[in-house]
């Protein structure tokens, strides 16, 4: 495991299998991992994979088929946790998915929550910031808050899988575009093998 610090959103558009299959590479390169998932994340995540994660207790193996106990869940109401302050230093965050609500907040510095107030740390103190949306199409609105978004320093890596290295499950599928957030997060991935490699 490396060191360091990251911090995740998960909101609650379609794609939890992202979220799920993003932290349990994550939690391999990462030291601590602090989590914000919103209620609707929770729900998503039972529809979708069939899980049941819970708050309290609080447990990864539910979700991840294994304990992290490096990765703590955080409350999205309380301000009080680190990755509020733009004195906690960290890696950078990774929203997975993000929903285009959350996007139009971030994107409108709208900290109504501790996801998005986290969200607005990374863009002042010019840390990564990475939000990987997935639902479609877009309207303008939405076009204009990720236009927004770049040019306020944030990634925007949409949850488009690549078919080139020819996946073979569901999990493969998802497994190309978590790659890709390793891979911008700065992390040497073996996921996916590079093109023309």
């Amino acid at each position: 495991m490396d060191t360091g610090r990251l911090v995740v959103g998960v909101t609650g558009a379609s794609g939890a299998i992202y979220a799920q299959r993003f932290l349990i590479q994550a939690a391999r390169h990462y030291s601590q991992i602090l989590l914000v998932m919103s209620d609707q994340a929770f729900q998503v995540a039972h529809t979708e994979l069939g899980v049941r994660p819970s708050r309290l207790p609080w447990s990864t193996f539910e979700w991840l088929g294994e304990e992290y106990p490096h990765i703590r869940l955080l409350d999205p109401k309380d301000y009080y946790t680190p990755p509020a302050s733009g004195s906690f230093r960290h890696d950078g965050m990774v929203i997975v998915p993000c929903s285009l609500g959350t996007a139009g907040r971030i994107a409108n510095g709208i900290s109504d929550d501790l996801l998005t107030r986290a969200a607005d740390v990374c863009l002042k103190e010019g840390r990564k910031l990475i939000l990987v949306p997935r639902e479609m199409p877009w309207n303008l609105i939405m076009l204009r808050n990720m236009t927004q978004l770049a040019e306020a320093g944030a990634t925007i890596l949409p949850a488009c899988p690549a078919w080139y290295s020819r996946p073979q499950t569901i999990e493969d599928v998802a497994d190309t575009v978590v790659a890709r957030i390793l891979q911008h997060l700065g992390i040497t991935q073996t996921l996916v093998e590079e093109w023309g490699s």
